[in-house]
């Protein structure tokens, strides 16, 4: 038996929670203690891993005592305050919140595209999951970039209410049964009814007009592929469907790629599932990538407005490849690998 390691998840009880102590089962992870965190007012239920009901804890400053490997699903504020707090205590962070992405001292880790980024985290001892809108992107652009050079990436989003959590799942469910029941719905998580709508807005608004989301993508995508040259302009948008973001991805690329050679790079990229058959109406569907870890493309086609383009359909699970397994998967790195 390989090494084992004791691992804490901090924000255990959520959905994203929930699928990294899922995840760590599915995958095997070698587990030697699991310890779940989450506030006070969760402390005392029970998740089940691998056979066993495992309780919450509360989350405080002396949790991560003898914790080899932190899993963080909490949000921004707690990663803040608790991952230096874990760090300082020998324990290493992977933190699936916005707090730490764009720190120069924090690695930004997808595991297909820039492993090696890894080695970082001895600085501070935390390693950043990128949001999850960004990680499906640049697994799917990464092996272009690589090839022929991404100049400039359009992205236009249709992200699942999953993203938002619990409280957004059950609002599309209740509001889309009350119109359904010709009720009025009830708007308490969006500004704006969600069912049979879409909302251009996903997270706050800057003063450029852009969403925080938006800008998450563009500074995110430069910092993974290690590129500030390429330009990328982002649009968010909410839309009405449970897990799995889509997105209409337009690249313009330094050498000239053709549809065929972008089919042939993604088909043997890891953590890619090429699905574009047009002719049998086969490409890549939310519904189709709920529950899987890979990311789906499709709809790939030139560009026929400017030299080096190309169009793309990109669609993943934002709960799994999204959030927990890419977090599970860099810890799978960080034990296979250094410590």
């Amino acid at each position: 038996m390989g090494k084992l390691f004791n691992v804490a998840v901090a924000g255990a009880t959520g959905a994203v929670g929930n699928q990294m102590v899922a995840c760590l089962e599915e995958r095997d992870f070698p587990v030697n203690n699991l310890k779940l965190l989450a506030t006070a007012k969760s402390a005392g239920r029970t998740l089940p891993f691998k056979g066993e009901e495992i309780p919450v804890e509360e989350l405080t400053e002396t949790s991560f005592k003898g914790v080899d490997i932190g899993i963080f699903s909490a949000g921004g504020a707690t990663s803040q305050q608790f991952a230096p707090i874990a760090a300082r205590d020998g324990c290493v962070v992977v933190d699936n919140s916005s707090a730490w992405r764009m720190d120069p001292g924090v690695p930004l880790v997808v595991p297909e595209v820039n492993p090696q980024a890894t080695a970082n985290y001895e600085s501070k001892g935390i390693i950043a999951n990128p949001n999850c809108s960004t990680i499906q992107m640049v697994v799917a652009l990464a092996p272009i970039h690589a090839k022929a050079g991404i100049k400039r990436i359009v992205v236009s989003t249709y992200q699942a209410v999953s993203g938002t959590g619990k409280k957004a799942i059950d609002e599309l469910y209740d509001q889309t049964r009350a119109i359904i029941n010709s009720a009025e719905p009830e708007n308490r998580v969006y500004p704006h009814r969600i069912a049979f709508n879409c909302l251009p807005h996903i997270d706050v608004f800057l003063d450029s007009g852009y969403t925080k989301e938006e800008m998450k993508m563009v500074h995110e995508t430069r910092k993974i592929l290690q590129d500030d040259t390429i330009g990328i302009t982002a649009t968010t948008v909410r839309v009405p469907v449970f897990y799995s973001h889509s997105e209409s991805v337009n690249i313009e690329t330094r050498e000239r790629i053709t549809p065929e050679d972008v089919r042939d790079l993604l088909e043997s990229a890891p953590g890619v599932t090429v699905v574009d058959d047009p002719s049998q109406n086969l490409y890549p569907m939310a519904i189709d990538a709920a529950g899987k870890d890979d990311t789906f493309v499709g709809r790939i086609r030139a560009d026929e407005s400017i030299a080096n383009g190309i169009n793309m359909w990109i669609v993943s699970d934002n709960i799994r490849k999204g959030a927990a397994t890419n977090a599970v998967q860099i810890a799978e790195l960080l034990a296979r690998e250094y410590l």
